[in-house]
């Protein structure tokens, strides 16, 4: 049995802890590697990585990592494990933009049970457990009221193969483009996340997500008052596009996007 009220705190330390991390690297320059044509690593995505599996081993002995940097699998875990993304938005952090985030949850019995998205460069830290609420800093977090499309500001983000993704991409931007009432796209599916749970984004989309790009914000949205799906409005399994909401909203996204499914 996890006591979460007490590994919640002490993870949230643990990341803003990495953050330091971010802080000290970004006045340094990149050391980048190419793992895809538009896929990068730097030495700050591998030093988090290792910071944060040390610790996180101590904080729950016996719990396996699933983590961008190194793990070969991305299917969902059947036993406790940490969900990591060191650096979501490290092509951000080679041009210092700072929407830069680190991104771990806490798997457990088939489910997140907690979630911590950090923002070093802009100091917002996001937290969040399975039934209390979801915060900011110290400050409780909502999502929007929004419940009309016209109004919806709707967040996306494109996959690293965009060039033989190109038409479904295309498509559901044209769907979205003409109704919404801006469309961004910020580089880091946490933070989007992080931005539908606090109501800065009240729609938040995107296909080729990897679990840990995702785990900790989809509680957060959740925890928030929210809604989390596949585009088809079903739940989400790991490796299907994600539609994150106000909730409000949800079902009228499902509408327009789940016919490019």
């Amino acid at each position: 049995m996890i006591d979460v009220d007490s590994v919640l705190k002490r993870c949230v330390d643990i990341v803003l802890q990495s953050g330091e991390i971010v802080r000290e690297h970004w006045f340094q320059p990149s050391n980048v590697r190419h793992k895809g044509s538009i896929d990068l690593v730097t030495q700050t995505d591998l030093a988090v990585e290792n910071f944060l599996k040390e610790k996180l081993a101590e904080l729950v002995p016996g719990a396996c990592f699933l983590a961008e940097e190194s793990s070969q699998e991305d299917s969902a875990p059947t036993d406790t494990c940490w969900i990591i993304d060191p650096v979501d938005g490290t092509t951000n952090l080679v041009h210092r933009i700072p929407q830069v985030g680190t991104s771990v949850a806490l798997w457990h019995q088939g489910r997140v049970e907690l979630g911590v998205v950090n923002v070093p460069m802009l100091r917002r830290c996001y937290w969040t457990a399975r039934g209390h609420g979801a915060f900011c800093n110290d400050s409780r977090i909502a999502v929007s009221g929004v419940d009309s499309l016209g109004d919806a500001l709707v967040g996306t983000g494109f996959p690293y193969d965009i060039a033989a993704r190109l038409p479904e991409v295309m498509e559901r931007l044209a769907l979205v483009l003409p109704i919404a009432q801006g469309v961004r796209r910020i580089g880091a599916a946490s933070i989007d996340l992080a931005y539908v749970a606090c109501g800065k984004l009240d729609i938040f989309y995107e296909a080729g997500l990897k679990p840990w790009d995702y785990a900790a914000g989809m509680l957060l949205v959740e925890e928030a008052g929210g809604r989390v799906s596949n585009l088809d409005g079903d739940p989400l399994e790991f490796g299907e596009p994600l539609l994150a909401s106000n909730g409000r909203l949800h079902a009228l996204a499902v509408d327009l996007l789940s016919p490019t499914s």
